[in-house]
């Protein structure tokens, strides 16, 4: 073991800690006032999966140093406290960068503006368990009235937008989908669904009446049924597959998209390996994590302070984002309409935000 910059009497390591190939010793730094710059330096000396040693008397450190190393991909592997207050002991694992080493699909910020989300409906044939919308066959159908879509949609165009995704629910449980996709004709239109039961009847007619430059994303969890129907009900998986294949046997375009609580590099890889079987082109492939919003008992924690804007309207309203629907934090309005004072809540609450942000540094100019 070695030590970066040590004091003038470097404590022992406790056994419980384990080995460490550095030692720092932060006193009562806490991360915001020099600890997290004197980590990344010893850090960036290490091997991928060597040991940092860490001994802190701040307390704050207890709780913002797991949630710096989880942001940037590195592991606590042990913690050992000298008494109830402290000191405490860390031995971190250097990681790869996080975006480097997810499954989860990564992406860029969606200008407000470009795309609108808009619940179709929330009931459904499912019930799955991390259901963000806690839809069901017993939630209540709150469906988006045409005429509503008709005017948000137009207005929506009218400001420079792009993107229709049309969500629930499911989608095609709504008598009127093939007017609200209607509705938004000339712009880029989505439908999500879990492809199960649009084969037979006036939802095979509405399926096959929509223009095929609609796209439609299909919720597949994994390669082979077992986790799939462990969330969204036994048979579920082989109905979706049924419903893939249908739909791209008219023609339409398909995504499919995974929802997962954990991290899982070789359930991803095998999914990846079925839907190169299928047909599915690489860039129609989504694996996002649960959010522990509606049904989710855990899952990613999102607020308005974390979670980039996704601007969605309801048949009661209108909220920050999809994935927040059941959330009366993110609530952005109590009414879908006008689609103008959603998007302009939505960028002053950004620029507050960014502002606040900023505060949090200065410059300093010296020449």
């Amino acid at each position: 073991m070695t030590t970066d910059e040590p004091s003038a009497s470097q404590p022992q390591t406790p056994a419980d800690l384990g080995e460490v190939a550095t030692l720092i010793d932060g006193g009562d730094m806490d991360c915001g006032s020099g600890l997290l710059l004197l980590i990344t330096r010893a850090m960036r000396r290490l091997g991928d999966g060597d040991r940092l040693g860490i001994r802190s008397a701040e307390p704050s450190v207890v709780v913002d140093l797991p949630v710096w190393a989880d942001l940037v991909g590195h592991t606590v592997a042990a913690e050992v406290a000298e008494s109830p207050d402290g000191p405490w002991w860390f031995s971190v694992s250097k990681g790869v960068p996080v975006e480097d080493s997810t499954v989860f699909s990564q992406g860029t910020r969606t200008p407000v503006g470009r795309r609108l989300w808009a619940y179709t409906n929330f009931n459904c044939n499912l019930a799955c368990d991390y259901c963000c919308a806690e839809s069901s066959p017993k939630a209540a159908a709150r469906q988006l009235p045409v005429e509503v879509a008709q005017l948000a949609f137009a207005e929506f165009a009218d400001l420079g937008g792009r993107e229709i995704y049309l969500t629930g629910g499911e989608p095609f449980m709504h008598p009127e989908l093939g007017a609200l996709v209607e509705a938004a004709a000339g712009l880029e239109r989505t439908i999500l669904t879990n492809a199960m039961i649009f084969e037979r009847g006036r939802r095979r007619e509405t399926l096959e009446g929509l223009d095929r430059s609609v796209l439609l994303q299909v919720s597949l969890d994994s390669a082979t049924p077992d986790l799939h129907d462990k969330w969204r009900g036994h048979g579920s998986w082989a109905k979706a597959l049924d419903g893939i294949a249908l739909a791209r046997s008219l023609d339409f375009r398909v995504r499919v998209a995974a929802t997962m609580y954990d991290e899982d590099p070789a359930g991803v890889a095998a999914l990846h390996q079925r839907l190169d079987d299928e047909g599915i082109a690489a860039e129609d492939r989504v694996i996002r994590p649960v959010a522990a919003e509606g049904f989710a008992e855990s899952g990613l924690h999102v607020s308005i302070d974390t979670l980039e804007p996704e601007p969605t309207i309801t048949a009661d309203g209108a909220w920050w984002h999809p994935v927040a629907v059941t959330n009366p934090n993110m609530r952005i309005a109590d009414h879908p309409l006008p689609i103008s004072e959603i998007l302009g809540v939505v960028r002053d609450t950004m620029a507050v935000q960014d502002k606040a942000a900023a505060t949090g540094r200065e410059v300093f100019r010296c020449a």
